[in-house]
């Protein structure tokens, strides 16, 4: 099966929103580079390196979590021909619970390669305080995704 081609950041960036929502961890997967040197941190403060390794963070993430949903909002980036920063706010919500979990700041590192863009390293940690709202319209239409 040949991967996706992202033709922007933002493209591969909505590509891993959807994978999440859906669970479906070779999407996921489609979206990192698969160069060794890759890095994911998780909130809990886990650093994974490397494609196998993240692989089965998320497959412990898709496998052993209760359902969950994302929201995504606040969006500031910095682009450049090869290299894209993004920086979003993430609320979690778990299952039927309405009740916001989060946020968390995540950052994400996007490069341009042969093959379109590609995620070298997803950074997220818990906010010490919520942000103040920035007024910036809200990444991927401010839009759930849910975690299954």
């Amino acid at each position: 099966m040949t991967p996706p081609f992202y033709t922007t950041a933002t493209d591969a960036e909505e590509a891993l929103y959807e994978a999440i929502a859906q669970g479906k961890l070779d999407a996921l997967m489609a979206v990192w580079s698969d160069d060794d040197d890759i890095v994911c941190i998780h909130p809990t403060g886990q650093r994974t390196d490397g494609p196998l390794a993240i692989r089965e963070s998320w497959r412990a993430i898709f496998q052993n979590n209760p359902r969950f949903s994302v929201r995504v909002r606040g969006k500031v980036r910095w682009e450049s021909a090869l290299v894209s920063v993004h920086s979003v706010v993430e609320v979690l919500y778990l299952q039927n619970d309405q009740s916001a979990h989060g946020p968390m700041l995540t950052t994400h590192v996007f490069v341009r390669g042969a093959n379109g863009w590609r995620l070298v390293s997803r950074h997220t940690s818990a906010a010490a305080q919520p942000p103040a709202e920035s007024g910036r319209e809200s990444v991927h239409g401010g839009r759930r995704y849910t975690v299954h």
